[in-house]
């Protein structure tokens, strides 16, 4: 269980290092092009939900538990990248599985339309 960093007073979002390495992505490709969005993470067990206002002024950081970094899901990036893009924002949807056979992870210049 990794954690996302958010804000000047560190406030600690737990969220498992898959879908945060996904997130890192999709966050990452959105803030390079000076875009700003909602992120709505669904809490633990009695912690409700958070949104958050992502924007380059506002600090963050991606706390990873392992070591190594999770193999990427192109299924799963296109469809955060295309919730990302509306008014809802963007969440942690559903893990897609993989259509096609596993091969290179896709660079986020790629995936942002």
């Amino acid at each position: 269980m990794g954690f996302l960093v958010y804000g000047a007073h560190a406030v600690e979002i737990a969220v498992d290092d898959r879908s945060l390495a996904h997130l890192q992505v999709v966050i990452t490709a959105k803030l390079r092009r000076s875009e700003t969005f909602i992120l709505t993470l669904e809490g633990g067990e009695g912690l409700g939900r958070r949104v958050l206002w992502i924007a380059p002024a506002i600090p963050l950081m991606f706390r990873y538990s392992g070591s190594r970094p999770p193999a990427l899901n192109k299924h799963w990036l296109e469809d955060m990248i295309s919730h990302a893009n509306t008014m809802a924002g963007l969440f942690v949807s559903p893990e897609p599985s993989q259509v096609e056979s596993p091969g290179p992870s896709p660079a986020p210049q790629d995936l942002v339309h």
